[in-house]
């Protein structure tokens, strides 16, 4: 099957792939563009869990000030300088300053929620689903889904990331991640609105 040139240019664009890589996608996929992308991202993916497990040291600490009311700084890591200067790690670390303005997540990620936390949160949501009436056998799974999205909801990786719903921050990253091949982490971040108590 012959695929346009400009498709191919595109995919790859958005992957990071080579073009043969970027080729052999569509023509997988029958010329269909987003599935194609689907396959790379999923594939993209894959290679960036391989990667999480490698040092990420070097990177940069971002800013993004909204108005003059809403400050944020961001530490994303990766394991090279290199890496650190390019446009596209730039623009991640804009993004996630920015996405954590409009936000305001809590956490990085679900492993940084304290215990104490995790259990008063369980508890709550189990007094209440039992004071609903639930059936004692349903209990567990709908106060695991309830505290699974309560936490979705305050942990940055998890959240909807805010210029393309459809993924996660956790997500957008990994795509950064197979794009420019290199373990890439949200350290830590520090979020100020004017008038809010730390």
């Amino acid at each position: 099957m012959a695929v346009d040139i400009d498709t191919i240019k595109r995919l790859r664009e958005l992957t990071g792939v080579g073009i043969t890589d970027a080729k052999a996608a569509l023509v997988d996929a029958d010329g269909d563009f987003d599935k194609a992308l689907k396959a790379m991202r999923k594939k993209g993916m894959t290679k960036a869990e391989k990667r999480g497990e490698r040092e990420a040291r070097a990177g940069v600490i971002g800013s993004y000030l909204h108005d003059g009311r809403i400050g944020v700084l961001v530490e994303v890591n990766c394991e090279t300088d290199f890496v650190a200067r390019n446009q596209k790690f730039t623009d991640l670390v804009k993004d996630v300053a920015m996405h954590i303005a409009a936000s305001a997540p809590v956490y990085v990620s679900i492993d940084d929620i304290p215990q104490d936390v995790k259990e008063s949160t369980q508890k709550e949501y189990t007094e209440k689903v039992i004071a609903d009436g639930k059936p004692a056998k349903m209990v567990d799974q709908i106060v695991g889904g309830m505290v699974k999205k309560h936490f979705a909801e305050q942990c940055l990786l998890e959240q909807p990331f805010i210029k393309n719903p459809d993924i996660t921050v956790d997500q957008y990253v990994k795509e950064a991640n197979a794009i420019l091949g290199e373990n890439i982490v949200v350290r830590r971040f520090n979020r100020m609105a004017l008038g809010e108590l730390a």
